[in-house]
């Protein structure tokens, strides 16, 4: 064999940081060790796997054929050291969420599933969609849970629950006494919404395409419990998904508006990388996301697990 794991490990993190000092620091090597590895891994095979514009080192073709297949090789051999070593356990699962998805479901469903398997080393970050999408492509998370549409060729989707946003407004708002609001009624209001790159805005945009005019968008936040509070003090009317109101309806604090004449229907999806191993943890992890949520109609129906 021409090259060693350990080369394919710095191969992957080099690609990953696109810079050999970022690279170095994220394998505890000094800079002189990585850059030596990459260029003996290249020399070895006589292959050049980066493109070079000064210190910034780019996957050229033949570097992004090598990615997926090092990836999973790496995950694998991790699988193997575990076993060898008497642990039958799983190793480490890094999950990306995106922000309804992880505010309101992900950390419940992650603290369960680390009262079954507490030798699991697991992280969870939180963003927008396009965010978790740009990271689970470039191997960076093993899993994605997110609200919005992903389009990238790499990427393996898979439908998980229903859910639907909902137009929304404070308690002594006019449309409160209503209840329900046309699209002209919609379009004299001031709006709270999501950022755009959000799914929750995408789907509220793909919504009121028919209806092409334009909204007073007083306000765009990147975080529900801001835009929830911003409509709570009467700054103007949002929309975001059932899930994230579901107390605040129970409480009264904020009042739905129903608009019959806007389809705010949307799918939560798993994404991985078409090519990336899945591990133990991974598919342990998706088993019971999906056992939680079976049969379940909508995802403020879902009923959480109690985390002791």
């Amino acid at each position: 064999m021409r090259f060693t794991l350990r080369q394919l490990q710095v191969f992957v993190a080099v690609a990953q940081q696109e810079s050999v000092s970022r690279a170095a620091e994220s394998l505890a090597l000094s800079q002189s060790a990585t850059s030596t590895s990459v260029t003996e891994l290249e020399r070895q095979t006589d292959c050049q796997l980066f493109d070079r514009a000064g210190k910034r080192l780019t996957l050229n073709a033949l570097g992004h054929q090598l990615l997926p297949q090092a990836v999973a090789l790496i995950d694998q051999t991790k699988e193997i050291e575990r076993l060898l070593a008497g642990k039958s356990g799983f190793g480490t699962l890094n999950v990306g969420a995106t922000l309804t998805v992880g505010n309101y479901l992900a950390t419940l469903l992650i603290g369960n599933f680390m009262q079954l398997h507490p030798e699991c080393r697991v992280k969870l970050q939180v963003h927008n969609t396009a965010h978790v999408v740009q990271q689970v492509a470039h191997y960076e998370m093993d899993l994605g849970l997110i609200e919005g549409d992903c389009q990238h060729p790499d990427i393996e989707v898979q439908p998980w629950v229903e859910d639907e946003l909902v137009v929304f407004c404070a308690p002594q708002h006019p449309l409160a006494r209503y209840k329900v609001a046309s699209v002209e009624a919609l379009n004299q209001e001031a709006w709270i919404l999501r950022e755009q790159g959000s799914g929750t805005r995408l789907t509220f945009d793909q919504a009121m395409r028919h209806h092409p005019n334009p909204l007073n968008i007083r306000l765009e936040l990147e975080h529900t419990e801001a835009i929830k509070r911003a409509v709570e003090s009467g700054l103007g009317i949002g929309c975001i998904s059932r899930l994230a109101l579901r107390d605040a309806f129970r409480r009264g604090s904020l009042v739905p508006i129903e608009t019959p004449d806007l389809d705010l229907r949307r799918q939560f999806y798993f994404i991985w990388h078409q090519q990336k191993y899945q591990t133990a943890a991974m598919r342990a992890f998706l088993e019971l996301c999906q056992t939680l949520t079976a049969g379940v109609r909508r995802s403020d129906e879902i009923v959480l697990p109690t985390i002791a």
